[in-house]
C-alpha cells in the first residue's frame, strides 16, 4: 500500500516532531547530570571522566516521600542531634563541613595516625583532591533530578556553618556529596592503611554524621551518599592511573609511620568528640 504525497509529509513532520522533543529531552538530561553547584568537587579534575562514573539515578531511589515511614526515620534522627548542638561535636561537624584543603586532609590525618599533606605524603595529598570530585559529582543526577529541600530550611534554624548556607539552599539535599566523599576516601585510606582500617571507617562512618549533626542532610541523604562514595570507589578499582597512584601512596604512608610520632592534643579533642552521644 502506497501513502500519498500529504501523508508522506505528515509523516515526516511528526517524526522531526519527536526528534525535537528526544533531543529536547536528552538535553535536559545531561543538564540533570551536568549542572554542580558545590565549588569543592570542581577544585581538582577527578580520575573519571562524567561518563565514567557511577549513575545516581540508576542506583538510587527517589528521596522519602511526604507522610512517609522514611521521612519519619529523617526527623527522628534530626532530633537525636538537637542536644549535640554548642557542643564539641557540633564543632568538629563544623571542620567536617570544610571540603577545602588542608582542613579536609586534617580531618582524616589523626585516623591515618599519619599526618596527611602536600610534603609528607604528596602522592596521598594530590590523591584526596582528585577523588573529591569523583565522590561529589557522582551524586548530582539524583541530586538535580529531585532537588530536595534541606532540614535547615524545611525547619527554618541555622547549620554550624552560616558561611556555606546560601550554596546549601541552591544545591539539592539528597544524596549528600560530603557524606560519599567521606565515606569513599575512608574506603581507599583502609586500602592503603590497613592496620588502621577499624580506625578510619568509623571516622568516615562519623563524617557522615556530621552532616546530620550540622542540620545540613537528611539521615537518608547521609546514607544514599555512603551508597555513591562506595560505588565510586569500585569504579576506581578498574582505573590504572589511580590505581598507580594508590601503590605509591601506600609506599609513602609505610614511610611516614616508620617515624616516630607523638600524639597530638588534636587528636585527643577528635576522639573525645567523636565520643559524645
Amino acid at each position: 500500500m502506497s501513502m500519498t504525497g500529504n501523508a508522506v509529509r505528515a509523516a515526516h513532520i511528526s517524526l522531526l516532531a519527536l526528534l525535537a522533543l528526544c533531543g529536547q529531552a536528552l538535553a535536559q538530561a545531561g543538564e540533570t547530570q551536568s549542572k554542580v553547584t558545590d565549588p569543592h568537587f570542581k577544585i581538582a579534575p577527578g580520575y573519571l571522566k562524567r561518563s565514567e562514573l557511577p549513575d545516581s539515578l540508576v542506583l538510587l531511589g527517589p528521596p522519602p516521600e511526604k507522610g512517609s515511614a522514611a521521612l519519619a526515620r529523617d526527623e527522628e534522627a534530626r532530633q537525636a542531634t538537637l542536644p549535640l548542638r554548642n557542643t564539641e561535636r557540633w564543632k568538629l561537624a563544623y571542620t567536617d563541613a570544610d571540603l577545602a584543603f588542608p582542613q579536609a586532609a586534617d580531618n582524616f590525618s589523626c585516623a591515618m595516625g599519619v599526618r596527611i599533606d602536600s610534603k609528607q605524603t604528596p602522592r596521598l595529598h594530590a590523591m584526596m583532591l582528585k577523588t573529591l570530585s569523583d565522590f561529589g559529582l557522582s551524586t548530582y543526577g539524583v541530586k538535580n533530578r529531585y532537588n530536595r529541600v534541606r532540614p535547615f530550611v524545611v525547619h527554618n534554624e541555622a547549620t554550624c556553618r552560616a558561611d556555606q548556607e546560601v550554596i546549601l539552599r541552591s544545591d539539592g539535599s539528597y544524596p549528600s556529596g560530603h557524606t560519599a566523599a567521606g565515606w569513599g576516601w575512608a574506603l581507599v585510606f583502609a586500602q592503603i592503611n590497613p592496620e588502621r582500617a577499624d580506625a578510619l571507617l568509623k571516622r568516615g562512618i562519623e563524617f557522615g554524621q556530621s552532616r546530620v549533626i550540622c542540620d545540613a542532610h537528611w539521615q537518608s541523604d547521609v546514607d544514599a551518599g555512603r551508597i555513591m562514595g562506595a560505588a565510586t570507589v569500585a569504579r576506581l578499582q578498574t582505573d590504572a592511573t589511580f590505581l598507580a597512584d594508590l601503590k605509591a601512596a601506600k609506599a609513602e604512608v609505610k614511610a611516614a609511620k616508620a617515624k616516630p610520632v607523638s600524639s597530638t592534643p588534636e587528636c585527643a579533642a577528635e576522639a573525645a568528640a567523636l565520643s559524645a552521644r
